[in-house]
């Protein structure tokens, strides 16, 4: 069976020179749409709260996900035609009224205007495609990378550089760990010790000085404000171009 065009790519990142067995590639069976995780160390961080907590090693994406690896869990490509209608409404996104890349970019762009909890979704539905153990970083976790790869914001996409947009992944030179974009560009959710969301890392959309290790964002309801749904959707954000996603990967 030939692939849909967009399963016939991949993502191409920018040269990192890391040390020996720091970056591992994965990819969805079946098609050709890679990534690079990197290897973070075991150590302690402390939070912006003050509390400092013991961090496992786990691995990190190299970028932010990009919209070709999300296309297949959101359009049910890793399914055939003829089922796709069939797939459970509840594990799988909606139909966003609106293009959700607000007309930014596509492929190799960072997926946005996604809640936490489709992310959470996401990193369960690829865990159950590769076999490994995905999930949103916990605001540890996340801060554990941070503090090792980019404690200022020396290279990052924010309010007086990014023109209103966000920008393809890894245009920008990649921090001391090998990431990119870990501040700025899209928001980065992030898990809370009590299981909540919070946006880490600023966006496109702050001035410079809010792009930092520092920075957290709770969903607020002026992010879904025009979405016409009542309820409002649990998967989408009307209002947040800003929020995106980067995954861990445990042992």
């Amino acid at each position: 069976m030939k692939l849909p065009a967009l399963l016939a790519c991949t993502l191409s990142l920018a040269v990192v020179r890391l040390p020996a067995q720091a970056a591992a590639t994965d990819s969805v069976p079946g098609t050709l749409v890679r990534w690079t995780m990197v290897a973070v160390p075991a150590g302690t961080v402390t939070l912006p709260d003050g509390t400092t907590h013991a961090v496992a090693a786990f691995e990190i994406g190299q970028t932010e996900v990009p919209w070709e690896l999300f296309d297949i869990f959101l359009h049910r490509l890793d399914v055939p035609r003829e089922e796709r209608a069939g797939v459970d409404a509840a594990s799988r996104p909606s139909r966003p009224y609106g293009a959700p890349d607000r007309g930014y970019g596509h492929r190799g762009w960072p997926v946005i205007s996604i809640t936490h909890g489709a992310a959470q979704r996401f990193a369960t539905w690829l865990s159950e495609k590769t076999g490994r153990r995905y999930a949103v970083p916990t605001e540890a976790q996340w801060a554990r990378a941070a503090t090792l790869g980019a404690p200022t914001a020396v290279n990052a996409w924010h309010r007086d550089n990014a023109d209103a947009a966000t920008h393809r992944v890894a245009t920008l030179p990649a921090d001391a760990l090998g990431l990119f974009d870990l501040l700025g560009n899209a928001g980065e959710w992030v898990t809370t010790a009590e299981g909540g969301g919070l946006l880490a890392g600023g966006t496109f959309q702050d001035p410079p000085d809010s792009v930092s290790i520092a920075r957290r964002a709770r969903q607020a309801p002026s992010w879904n404000s025009t979405d016409p749904q009542i309820p409002k959707s649990r998967w989408w954000l009307s209002d947040g171009p800003f929020a995106g996603l980067r995954l861990v990967r445990l042992p």
